[in-house]
């Protein structure tokens, strides 16, 4: 891989659902924290840069991370608004850029670098989409002869759309040289008043530039939000493990 490649982290969350005083990228999976199973993750694909946004408080977090370089999100407003805050950190960085959730540890280099070679394919975005065997209220991704046509959230989706399996994992591949671009672009105008990163697709098309996604094994985009959660990633990894 000639690319450089760079990982942004977002590891603002606060552990409230995990009724945890740790931030959430902190909590313990198989004793290790979780974002430190993503980091073992990059470091194995070699990636050149790795930035983690984190919360004003994150001193833990920017301790796990270190030598790694962090960027404060000073107020949550969104995961699209959160890439932003790393533009000072990847100032001049050309390459690829993926983006991960810190609450999702399990995947592996093998769907890294998959996605790494897809977005090589002249894509300006590529995300990473996973089939569960209930889509429930997942967003979807849909897709034409291999192309990412949009995202839609399930409260959006008609029902057609819903009766899609292929869902949205959240973890993103882009050019490093289009993304602020294309995020710069999202607007805040919805409910939650937030920059969504998902946006970053409908923009990406709009500027005439071309998206797609692959898939993961379901396991990999397995997410902790609370404690029995967090307790089903360690069963995971344990069975990935062998024990």
């Amino acid at each position: 891989m000639t690319n450089k490649v760079a990982a942004v982290i977002l590891g603002a969350g606060k552990g409230t659902r995990m009724k945890s005083d740790l931030p959430k990228v902190m909590m313990p999976v198989c004793g290790k924290p979780m974002i430190r199973h993503i980091i073992d993750t990059l470091e194995a694909v070699k990636a050149d840069e790795i930035v983690t946004v984190i919360a004003p408080d994150g001193d833990l977090v920017k301790k796990e991370v270190s030598p790694y370089k962090t960027c404060v999100q000073d107020k949550q407003l969104g995961t699209g608004h959160a890439v932003k805050c790393t533009r000072e950190a990847l100032n001049g960085f050309k390459g690829d850029v993926l983006v991960i959730f810190g609450d999702q540890p399990l995947y592996t280099t093998g769907t890294i670098e998959k996605m790494l070679n897809k977005r090589r394919e002249g894509y300006a975005v590529v995300c990473l989409g996973f089939t569960p065997e209930d889509a429930a209220r997942y967003g979807r991704l849909i897709m034409k002869n291999g192309e990412l046509e949009r995202i839609v959230e399930y409260k959006d989706a008609n029902e057609e759309e819903r009766a899609v399996k292929f869902c949205n994992s959240g973890m993103m591949c882009f050019d490093g040289e289009k993304m602020f671009e294309i995020l710069d672009a999202v607007s805040n105008e919805n409910a939650a008043g937030e920059y969504y990163l998902t946006d970053a697709v409908a923009i990406a098309l709009k500027k005439g530039l071309k998206c797609s996604a692959v898939e993961c094994p379901v396991n990999e985009a397995a997410a902790a939000n609370t404690r029995e959660e967090l307790a089903f990633l360690e069963e995971l990894l344990k069975k990935r493990n062998g024990n």
